[in-house]
């Protein structure tokens, strides 16, 4: 009644020919993706807002990028005036992304960036007047 299926599946050659990543590989470009977007935004605060902690931040968070996947990328700053509003927004998108890296390294048990990016957060958290969860 029925013809027997006498090719593969389109999902079962999907499979065969596309390389897969292991959980880990993912988890350190998503780790280094978030660290590398953490750089940028610390890049934009130093160039608006020179500070010492956050030239620190930036070597630390270099660093990290480069012992995870490669030497990381890094943008000019903007030429915006130092606006408190954009400020304030560049720290919340600052301390979201830590937060987002300190559960990533956190899963990975990954304490060099769990460390820096906990620090980062803080740092974000306190100039936005939050307190240090």
């Amino acid at each position: 009644m029925y013809e027997p299926i006498r090719s593969k599946s389109v999902h079962a050659m999907a499979e065969a020919s596309f390389p897969h990543r292991t959980r880990e590989e993912e988890l350190d470009i998503r780790l280094a993706g978030h660290l590398t977007a953490l750089l940028t935004v610390t890049d934009e605060l130093r160039a608006l807002t020179p500070a010492e902690e956050l030239d620190e931040a930036a070597e630390e968070l270099a660093a990290q990028i480069t012992r995870l996947r490669a030497e990381p990328l890094r943008a000019a700053p903007s030429t915006r005036v130092a606006d408190p509003a954009h400020i304030d927004s560049l720290h919340h998108r600052a301390h979201t992304l830590a937060g987002h890296a300190v559960v990533i390294a956190t899963y990975r048990d990954d304490e060099p960036a769990m460390v820096v990016a906990t620090h980062c957060r803080d740092f974000h958290a306190t100039a936005l007047g939050l307190t240090a969860a």
